[in-house]
Formats: structure tokens, sequence, C-alpha cells
């Protein structure tokens, strides 16, 4: 799945594929970031807005 409209993405399916990504196919949040090419400012916020905090020791967002 393409994260490229991750700015206006339904927060709580944003959060399901990154969590995915992060698990199948990405070492870490910095990861992910770095190879979509994302703002991990605005990642982070948008989630955060919806209750969601990333949580680096279990690389999720909950």
């Amino acid at each position: 799945m393409n994260l490229s409209k991750y700015e206006t993405m339904d927060p709580v399916m944003l959060m399901s594929i990154v969590n995915m990504k992060i698990r199948d196919e990405f070492e870490d949040l910095d990861s992910l970031i770095n190879y979509f090419e994302i703002d991990k400012e605005i990642l982070i916020n948008r989630l955060k807005q919806a209750g969601f905090d990333y949580l680096p020791e279990v690389k999720q967002f909950r």
C-alpha cells in the first residue's frame, strides 16, 4: 500500500498501514519515513491528533 496520501488518509487506516509496514517491511519508523520520503513530524502529529502515540520500544503506534 502506498503512503503518498498520508496527510489526508483516514487516521485509523493510516495507523494500521504504518504499523503493518513497520512490522513486515521496515526496521523502524525512521526506515519507513526515509523510504516513502514522508515528513515525520506531520505523520506523528496527524496520528497524535487521532489519539495514537508512537512507542519506539514496540515499534508501533497505539
